[in-house]
């Protein structure tokens, strides 16, 4: 063989013709895929996606209880959203959302992270009791509210009797514009701590073992174990539940609606109990619709926050 000899390069083959059989299978695969989805979205679009559709368009419109009579909805373009940012309800509903909501939200975390370490230690009816926590939990909220209702009541209610025991008077804890949010925080945070507890708790059971017992070695014990080891190894844990605390905590109606109706003075009145106000007691179905599409905005954003968080704790 001559050193001049080329290697000439193999020629490539054709693709082979995808067979029948094959085809069939794609075909039957992707069918597949799509029987799953069409359900799913068809549910999305009738049950979330035309709802706020038509709460947007409401929001327009001057929609009131004559328009189930007559059919007609007159177009007001943004007197609605005029008449709800003007109104000193409004202001006063937008500083009373903040403070429900922070108060709640840090109150949650601190008890439900307390509760959770507490419960990381084994002892006897450890399970249980975790068990018995979660029952606020389980409760209607609206039986929640009439029993706390009961529980606050000035007259009568069971913890101002208590009090009376140790000679503190009557404490108008719901009919008192300065005591009324207090208390419904309380009791919302009382009905937070289950969902808290049970995040966290399994956030401190991901940790493993190991890194206690390495940091132990190096005098990383009780508080210092806690900064240098079970708060990094739980921070999108907690990143989570805080941003899924704030969106369930901004559209609570129930709780507040039971305990106090959104008054003394509107001092409990929240955007979520304007908006139901707006619309189920005042019949303005329309400024109703934009208060409501306030709250979704303010929703949407701690969503995207939400979806950003649990995408950054999948990459790491």
């Amino acid at each position: 063989m001559s050193a001049s000899t080329q290697i000439r390069p193999r020629a490539t083959m054709p693709a082979a013709p995808a067979r029948p059989g094959q085809r069939r299978a794609r075909l039957r695969s992707t069918i597949t895929r799509w029987l799953f989805v069409v359900p799913a979205a068809v549910f999305v679009a009738l049950f979330f996606g035309y709802p706020v559709v038509k709460n947007v368009v409401m929001s327009f419109q001057d929609y009131t209880t004559k328009t189930f009579f007559t059919g007609e909805a007159p177009w007001v373009g943004l007197g609605n959203y005029v008449a709800v940012f003007s109104s000193s309800v409004f202001t006063t509903s937008v500083v009373n959302t903040a403070l429900f909501t922070a108060g709640s939200i840090v109150l949650q975390f601190v008890l439900g992270l307390g509760l959770a370490l507490f419960f990381r230690r084994h002892f006897p009816l450890s399970g249980f009791l975790r068990g018995l926590l979660l029952l606020p939990w389980l409760l209607p909220l609206i039986a929640s509210s009439a029993v706390w209702k009961w529980l606050l009541d000035q007259d009568s209610g069971a913890l101002n009797q208590l009090l009376g025991v140790v000679g503190i008077g009557p404490v108008p804890w719901l009919v008192s514009p300065s005591l009324a949010l207090i208390a419904v925080i309380g009791v919302n945070v009382w009905l937070g701590i289950p969902f808290n507890t049970t995040i966290l708790y399994s956030g401190l059971q991901s940790v493993p073992p190991e890194l206690y017992e390495a940091g132990a070695l190096d005098g990383a014990t009780g508080f210092k174990a806690f900064r240098y080891i079970t708060w990094p190894s739980i921070r999108s844990v907690v990143s989570v539940v805080i941003v899924l605390g704030v969106v369930y905590t901004l559209k609570v109606v129930d709780i507040i609606l039971g305990l106090t109706g959104g008054g003394p003075a509107n001092s409990t009145q929240t955007l979520a109990t304007n908006a139901y106000h707006q619309s189920f007691i005042n019949f303005q179905f329309g400024i109703g619709a934009a208060v409501s599409n306030v709250l979704i905005v303010v929703s949407f954003v701690f969503a995207m926050v939400y979806i950003a968080i649990s995408r950054k704790a999948v990459d790491e």
